[in-house]
C-alpha cells in the first residue's frame, strides 16, 4: 500500500472541527427528535450501512477522534450515510487499498475521519427541507450543493454526484438520508492526487501531455470519453502529443474520416486488465484490440518485451503501469495504426525469414499485393524454423512457393476452417490456380505437411496463420495422400501394387514424365463398393484407367461426348448434363454408363484431380 503524505493539515483541520452544532437557524427549523434509537444504532441496525459502522469505529482507533460517541450524542445532525457498496467503490478507487484494515496508521484513521465529518452537517434536515441549489456546510468545514432534478442529489467536489437512495430516516438525534456514493472534499482530492484513481479518460484529460489523445476521442465516434469512463477493465497504449503530431503529419483531426479515426483509437485499447509485467512473463505475443479488421474481428496486436515492450514493432511505452480507476495506461510514442498483413509480418520477428523471401532483391510483388486494402488475405506464413528446414527439393521457383501460401479473396478465421480445398495465389497456368487442401481432424493441417502453430493474426485486409512447415507446389500425389478420402486409392497405389511406382510416376512434374495428369479419383467409397479389390495383376490397369496422361483437363474443358485415352490404353468418354448431383457423368472403358463426378479442379502443379464416386473399369476383353 502507498504511503500517504502531507496529511499534517488534515489532521489538524479535524482536530480543530469538533461536534459543535450550529444554530438552529442554520438549515431551517429542526424536527423534534423522536424517541428511541441515535444515529450510531440506527446505523447498527441497517445491513446496508455495516461498513459505515466499521468506519467509524476504525476512525477512532486514532486517540484523535471519538466519532461514534460524538453521532450518539444530543445533536441534531444530518447525516448523508454511504452505503456498503458505496465504501467498496471508494476502496477501489484508492490506488492499494483492499479494506478498512488498511487504514491502519494513526495517520489514516485521521484521514478517514475527514471524509467521515464530510457527510455530516449540524441540525437536522428532512427531504422536504432540502431545495435545489442550496449549499449545506458539513462539520469537516466544506460544503455540499444539493440537486433536486430527478430525486435527490448531494455534490461533493468530485464530478460525480450521490443519490439519496433512502431518505428522511429519523432518530433521537437528527436524521439518516442513505446514498450511494462516499463524498470526498476538495481538500481530501488535493491531498491523495497520487492515490485517489480516475476513470482513464478523465486521467488522460489531467494529464498535459495527452491532450491531442482527448482530443481525439472527443472528434471520434462511439463517445469514447463516456465508453473509457465505464468500468472496464480496459488497458489503453496512450499516444502523447508529439506521437498524434507525427501520425497526422501536418494535417488536423477533423481531416480524418471519423470513422478511420475511431478504429485506429480503439487500436489503442485492448479489453481487460494488463500490466508490463503480465507481457514482459509472457515475452512476446499477440493480444487483440477493440479496433476491427477482417470479417469484423478485432485488430490483433503484436506485443515485445525483447527491448522494452514494444507494439505492432513501431510503437514503445515510455511511462508504463499509470493505474487508472477502471483499467490501467501505458503511455506509448507513436500511433499505432490497423495493421495490414504486411505491417504484421513486419512486426513479428518470428517471420523474418518470411519478409526477406517476399522482398528478396527488392521484389515488391507480394508487399504491394498483400498491402491491397481492397482485397481480402488469408496467408499461412512459416516460421523461421520452417524456412530454415525448407530445402525445395524439386527446385521450384520460391515465388510460386510463396503465393502458394496466399488465398486471395477471403479473410478464413480458424472457427471457419473445415476439411476442403481452397484456392491459393499460385498457378498451374494463367487463372488455373493451385489447391490447398485444409484438415482440421487433429488441429488445422495443410497438405498434409503444414500445421498451424499460431491462429487468427486479424489484419485490416485479412488474417495470418502461422505454420511449421513451407508448403511446397503439391503434385497429384500430394492431394492423394493428404485427403483422408482417398486413403484407400493410396493404399492401392502403393501397399497393393509393389512392383509398379505409381509415386515416382504421378510426382513428376515440370515434363520429366508424362505429366500433367488428368486423374480421375475414386474416393473410399468408391472402393467399399466393390466385391473386393482386385489382385495386383488386375489392379494395376484399373488404377491406369484412372489416369490421363499429358493433359490438364479442367472442368471448363469438358464437353459433352468427349473422349480420352487412360494410360491403360482405354477411353472414357464425359457426359453432360451429370445424372442427378452429378457434376458430369463417365462411361468407363468397359461401358459403364453414368459414374458420378462429384468434385472438380482439384488443381496441382502437376495436373488436376476430379473426384468420382465409382471405381472406373476398363475394357477385359482388349
Amino acid at each position: 500500500m502507498k504511503t500517504l503524505k502531507h496529511l499534517s493539515r488534515l489532521t489538524l483541520l479535524l482536530l480543530l472541527i469538533g461536534f459543535t452544532s450550529c444554530s438552529d437557524d442554520d438549515n431551517g427549523t429542526t424536527p423534534p427528535p423522536e424517541e428511541g434509537v441515535n444515529i450510531v444504532e440506527a446505523a447498527q441496525a441497517t445491513a446496508e450501512l455495516s461498513t459505515l459502522v466499521a468506519a467509524l469505529q476504525k476512525a477512532d482507533e486514532s486517540a484523535n477522534n471519538d466519532l461514534v460517541t460524538a453521532l450518539s450524542g444530543d445533536g441534531p445532525f444530518t447525516v448523508f450515510a454511504p452505503t456498503n457498496q458505496a465504501f467498496n467503490d471508494l476502496l477501489a478507487q484508492l490506488d492499494g487499498f483492499d479494506s478498512l484494515e488498511d487504514f491502519s496508521s494513526q495517520q489514516l484513521q485521521d484521514l478517514l475521519a475527514v471524509i467521515l465529518t464530510y457527510h455530516v452537517v449540524a441540525d437536522a434536515a428532512l427531504s422536504t427541507d432540502l431545495s435545489d441549489g442550496m449549499s449545506l456546510t458539513t462539520l469537516q468545514g466544506s460544503s455540499l450543493q444539493v440537486s433536486t432534478q430527478g430525486g435527490v442529489f448531494i455534490q461533493d467536489a468530485t464530478d460525480v454526484a450521490a443519490e439519496v437512495t433512502t431518505a428522511d430516516i429519523e432518530v433521537s438525534n437528527g436524521v439518516v438520508h442513505i446514498i450511494d456514493k462516499v463524498l470526498l472534499p476538495q481538500a481530501i482530492i488535493d491531498e491523495l492526487a497520487d492515490i485517489i484513481l480516475v476513470p482513464i479518460t478523465d486521467l488522460a484529460i489531467g494529464n498535459e501531455n495527452l491532450q491531442n489523445l482527448v482530443a481525439a476521442l472527443t472528434e471520434a465516434d462511439g463517445d469514447l470519453p463516456t465508453v473509457l469512463r465505464g468500468d472496464g477493465p480496459f488497458t489503453v497504449l496512450a499516444p502523447t502529443d508529439a506521437a498524434f503530431e507525427a501520425f497526422l503529419d501536418g494535417a488536423a483531426l477533423t481531416d480524418i474520416p471519423v470513422d478511420v479515426l475511431t478504429n485506429v483509437l480503439l487500436n489503442h485499447v485492448i479489453s481487460g486488465e494488463v500490466t508490463s509485467e503480465d507481457l514482459v512473463g509472457l515475452g512476446s505475443g499477440y493480444t487483440s484490440t477493440l479496433a476491427t479488421g477482417a470479417g469484423d474481428q478485432n485488430v490483433s496486436l503484436f506485443f515485445d518485451t525483447s527491448d522494452g515492450v514494444t507494439f505492432n514493432g513501431g510503437s514503445t511505452v515510455v511511462t508504463p503501469d499509470v493505474k487508472a480507476l477502471n483499467g490501467v495506461v501505458h503511455v506509448v510514442d507513436a500511433v499505432i495504426d490497423i495493421p495490414n498483413i504486411v505491417d504484421h509480418a513486419i512486426a513479428n520477428p518470428g517471420l523474418t525469414s518470411l519478409v526477406g523471401a517476399l522482398t528478396d532483391g527488392g521484389n515488391t510483388t507480394f508487399t504491394d499485393l498483400l498491402s491491397n486494402e481492397e482485397e481480402t488475405f488469408t496467408v499461412f506464413a512459416p516460421g523461421n524454423d520452417a524456412f530454415s528446414a525448407f530445402t525445395n527439393p524439386n527446385s521450384n521457383d520460391l515465388n510460386a512457393i510463396l503465393s502458394n501460401h496466399v488465398v486471395v479473396g477471403a479473410a478464413a478465421f480458424s472457427s471457419d476452417l473445415t476439411n476442403s480445398y481452397v484456392n491459393t495465389a499460385a498457378e498451374f497456368d494463367v487463372d488455373e490456380n493451385l489447391s490447398l487442401y485444409i484438415n482440421t481432424d487433429d488441429g488445422v493441417t495443410l497438405n498434409g505437411t503444414s500445421n498451424v502453430v499460431m491462429a487468427d493474426i486479424v489484419a485490416s485486409n485479412g488474417v495470418i496463420h502461422t505454420v511449421d512447415a513451407v508448403i511446397d507446389l503439391p503434385t497429384v500425389v500430394t492431394f492423394a495422400a493428404a485427403d483422408p478420402n482417398f486413403s484407400t486409392l493410396v493404399q492401392a497405389l502403393t501397399e497393393l501394387t509393389p512392383s509398379t511406382d505409381f509415386v515416382s510416376v504421378l510426382s513428376a512434374q515440370d515434363g520429366a514424365g508424362s505429366d500433367p495428369f488428368t486423374v480421375f479419383a475414386p474416393t473410399n467409397a468408391a472402393f467399399d463398393a466393390l466385391a473386393s479389390i482386385p489382385a495386383e495383376a488386375d489392379l494395376v490397369p484399373i488404377l491406369q484407367h484412372h489416369v490421363v496422361a499429358g493433359a490438364n483437363v479442367r472442368s471448363g474443358d469438358l464437353s459433352d461426348g468427349a473422349t480420352a485415352t487412360t494410360l491403360e490404353g482405354d477411353m472414357i468418354t464425359i457426359n453432360l448434363p451429370g445424372t442427378g448431383d452429378n457434376i458430369a457423368d463417365i462411361t468407363d472403358g468397359a461401358g459403364n454408363p453414368g459414374i458420378g463426378i462429384d468434385a472438380v479442379d482439384v488443381q496441382a502443379v502437376n495436373g488436376v484431380i476430379h473426384v468420382v464416386d465409382t471405381v472406373l473399369i476398363p475394357d477385359t476383353s482388349n
